[in-house]
């Protein structure tokens, strides 16, 4: 097949002026060049289109491929996620992973929580501050964990995240509020292990491909997987694979997550115990990064002795099965 690659490449941004958290969430080269080769050695012929401007103005050129591999994060607004499938949709053209639906929902923490909360699954109790106004409302016991409501990668997590009182909750809000401009989640803190959750497939035939456990090491800030710690975790933290009844408890919630909330191809999901040892689920990533040797989803693959290549070939062979069509076109190849 003739495959798309659409990303956003971080590099591209940071010549605009934009700053790392701006660009957090964002791609390198390697990743691209990996993904581009991966597909290479699966028999398929990847063309780059970049980001969704660069989308834009090829599909306005005539441009067409027989799908798209979409990784792009998107930069403006609480759909910057769905904005390429959406335009990909209106072209009919068809694409790896979630569609505008799933990831518009995934970004808003909060609006993700009560869909998986009315689907049975287990969350931490939680509360959402659109304006400074809400903060007094806020009735949950401390200590409460404070973060963006739409933002990815950690950002907006930090030492101050953990808030003890009502005071530190108030300032830490406020910050928020003016760094991000946009609603505050406010969740119990859950005290137990956390892990990260591997998934592949759609629907019912979507598998827990690996679970990690997140293990603070001692230059670990604050008390979440923040930005801090993941762009800079080599000092900070360690990934295990985890196994046992605890990791496949926390793996139950993570899939029961990903299929209420109706997830595709493959991605990631976190959950975290809360007091009484039970897993919540904390929040999906549908376009998980698949950087190699750095991104979490790479290393669970690795845990499980499955090669990038595989992991790749993965998600294209969940995409197949809800496509069946193109299997004429890869055939030909």
């Amino acid at each position: 097949m003739r495959i798309g690659v659409t990303y956003d490449l971080r590099d591209d941004y940071r010549a605009l002026g934009f700053s790392e958290e701006d660009t957090a969430e964002f791609d390198v080269e390697e990743t691209i060049a990996a993904i581009c080769e991966a597909l290479v050695s699966l028999g398929h012929a990847p063309v780059r289109i970049g980001n969704v401007r660069a989308l834009t103005a090829a599909l306005a050129g005539g441009a067409r491929w027989d799908c798209v591999f979409n990784i792009c994060e998107g930069l403006k607004g609480v759909a910057r996620e769905a904005q390429v499938p959406a335009l990909l949709e209106a072209f009919d053209i068809p694409y790896v992973f979630s569609d505008p639906l799933t990831l518009a929902l995934a970004l808003d923490k909060a609006m993700a929580k009560r869909v998986v909360r009315d689907a049975g699954v287990a969350v931490a109790n939680f509360a959402l501050i659109e304006t400074p106004k809400d903060i007094a409302r806020v009735k949950l016991p401390f200590p409460l964990f404070l973060k963006p409501n739409s933002e990815g990668s950690g950002k907006g997590v930090d030492a101050r995240s953990r808030v003890e009182n009502e005071a530190e909750l108030d300032r830490v809000a406020h910050d928020l509020f003016r760094r991000f401009r946009q609603p505050v989640l406010v969740e119990e803190y859950l005290p137990g292990r956390e892990f990260t959750v591997g998934i592949v497939g759609t629907g019912a035939e979507a598998r827990v491909l690996g679970v990690a456990e997140i293990v603070p090491g001692e230059k670990f800030v604050g008390h979440g997987y923040g930005l801090e710690n993941k762009e800079q975790w080599e000092d900070k933290l360690s990934l295990h694979r985890a196994t046992g009844a605890e990791a496949e408890a926390a793996a139950a919630v993570a899939l029961e997550a990903w299929r209420a909330l109706r997830c595709r191809d493959g991605g990631r999901c976190d959950v975290r115990q809360g007091a009484d040892g039970k897993p919540r689920f904390i929040e999906v990533n549908p376009l998980a990064g698949i950087r190699p040797g750095y991104s979490d989803l790479c290393f669970i693959a690795g845990f499980e002795g499955l090669a990038y290549r595989d992991l790749i070939g993965g998600f294209l062979e969940s995409f197949l099965r809800r496509h069946p069509e193109l299997r004429v076109t890869e055939a030909a190849l």
